[in-house]
């Protein structure tokens, strides 16, 4: 897995262009502020260790929350950071538990419409630890 976190004063998305076949046809538009997002790359090594990397995104995306202390936590599945990509079955299902074990865990979140291409409205503050790259 590979997992890009940004913190972002405000982070803004609108549905682009439907890329995968099995997903719904539909618009959406949103604005979050003070926020950490999370682009997140499934790979395909992570279909054979599925609970593992899933626990690790989860101590990651609550690290770095924490270090830019916010609550609101945002997972964008970014299928560039490698060459290597999971089934988007495999992807979604880690993507809806982390979202389900961080709303347990307190933290307010959110998922950017799968199997999408976006238009996307960032701005991050240029900080200590509002970059951060982690590959597991």
């Amino acid at each position: 897995m590979k997992l890009l976190m940004i913190y972002a004063d405000k982070f803004a998305y609108k549905t682009s262009k439907k890329t995968l076949e099995t997903v719904e046809e539909y618009e959406e538009e949103k604005q979050i502020e003070d926020v950490l997002v999370g682009f997140v790359q499934v790979e395909k090594e992570d279909e054979e260790k599925i609970d593992k990397v899933e626990t690790k995104l989860i101590k990651n995306l609550k690290w770095a929350a924490k270090k830019n202390d916010t609550n609101n936590i945002l997972l964008h599945s970014f299928a560039h950071l490698s060459l290597s990509k999971a089934e988007p079955e495999i992807t979604k299902l880690i993507f809806n538990n982390a979202e389900k074990r961080l709303e347990n865990a307190g933290y307010k979140t959110w998922q950017t419409p799968f199997g999408y291409f976006l238009d996307l409205d960032l701005k991050a503050p240029g900080k200590s630890l509002a970059r951060v790259f982690k590959e597991f």
